[in-house]
């Protein structure tokens, strides 16, 4: 089975337990003008949600429909496609803005980067926001050390940096903070491609020693809810030519 597939096994708890993004991040992506937006790979819609409201029509693309059937609940608002960055399901020169919500690593960037550059209308811009665990706090340390976070970063593919159909590229961070309880936190866990890619005896013994860390570090032991630190990471460039 496809991580893409497990993922839509897990599509309610993500949608109950992901973080959404910051206000001023959101902002900072889509430019305030842009009538028409694509969010890609948009998931159960967390940021689809954002752009919506922030006075955007907006196109969903998701290739799970499990989910699909998450965002169309969340935000009926929205214009929701299956489909894939590497088949965006529009015609040419359609949206004047693209935006990625923690999903750029999972496309095949040589296919998807130029769909993304062909529907994109004249002027148009791409920007990719994910929040990352702000590993600067001493139990998002450890909390990383027991998912091997640091090795899946290293491992991933090209960087934005890569995107020679691009320029001009910005960047931004934003400290966001998303409020968990110790059982929030495990179901965290469980919308991630390394727990989802683990055998049912790998995922029992991920949870054990996150909620061992719940119980043990000082900053979260005896505490009915905690914050888990994030940097908000954002690029946005405009296409070439």
């Amino acid at each position: 089975m496809t991580v893409g597939r497990r993922f839509g096994e897990t599509a309610s708890t993500y949608a109950a337990n992901r973080p959404a993004y910051p206000a001023d991040a959101v902002g900072w992506v889509v430019p305030p003008d842009a009538r028409r937006v694509l969010d890609l790979g948009a998931g159960t819609g967390k940021l689809t949600r954002q752009l919506v409201d922030a006075g955007h029509a907006v196109v969903a693309v998701e290739p799970s429909p499990r989910m699909a059937a998450e965002l169309s609940a969340y935000v009926p608002e929205a214009e929701l496609r299956i489909g894939t960055a590497e088949d965006i399901p529009l015609p040419d020169s359609q949206v004047d803005a693209v935006v990625a919500g923690s999903a750029f690593h999972w496309f095949d960037q040589d296919r998807a980067v130029p769909e993304i550059a062909r529907v994109l209308r004249p002027g148009g811009s791409l920007a990719l926001v994910w929040n990352q665990p702000d590993d600067r706090c001493d139990w998002v340390r450890q909390l990383d050390e027991i998912t091997d976070a640091e090795q899946r970063r290293i491992g991933r593919s090209k960087s934005p940096a890569d995107l020679n159909w691009f320029h001009a590229a910005e960047t931004l961070e934003v400290p966001h903070a998303h409020r968990l309880s110790r059982e929030s936190l495990l179901a965290l866990m469980q919308t991630f491609s390394y727990y989802l890619l683990l055998d049912p005896a790998g995922r029992a013994d991920l949870l054990h020693r996150v909620d061992e860390l719940t119980r043990r570090h000082p900053d979260l032991a005896g505490r009915e809810t905690f914050v888990l630190p994030y940097i908000t990471r954002c690029w946005r460039a405009t296409p070439r030519g």
